[in-house]
């Protein structure tokens, strides 16, 4: 079931959680990157479940949204630092993509709320 108001998320949301659940590269050795990137993994899933639920009047979807992009932040800086190769570079780019396409529906649907 697509939503009218997000047509492709529910694409977009499982391609997010099939990277979420890979394992991890990791830079060489960080015990704290480990730590860090399954903390960042959980995190995205909990954000795409908010997304699923967020709700039927504008100001609960600006509230989650809002969230989703500063969690959407939080990882993408996780993964710049913990992540090396071709997966640094796909879970940045669907990170940061979420990011930006939420951040702009926050910016034309959430003035004032």
């Amino acid at each position: 079931m697509t939503s009218p108001l997000l047509p492709g998320l529910h694409g977009f949301l499982a391609g997010l959680l099939l990277a979420a659940s890979l394992t991890p590269a990791l830079a060489q050795g960080d015990a704290t990157c480990a730590r860090d990137v399954l903390v960042a993994n959980s995190m995205q899933r909990q954000a795409l479940d908010q997304l699923e639920s967020a709700g039927d009047d504008e100001a609960s979807r600006c509230r989650v949204w809002r969230r989703h992009v500063d969690t959407m932040r939080r990882i993408a800086g996780v993964y710049g630092r913990c992540l090396s190769g071709p997966e640094r570079a796909e879970r940045l780019s669907q990170v940061q993509g979420s990011e930006k396409e939420f951040g702009g529906l926050l910016r034309s649907r959430c003035k004032g709320l």
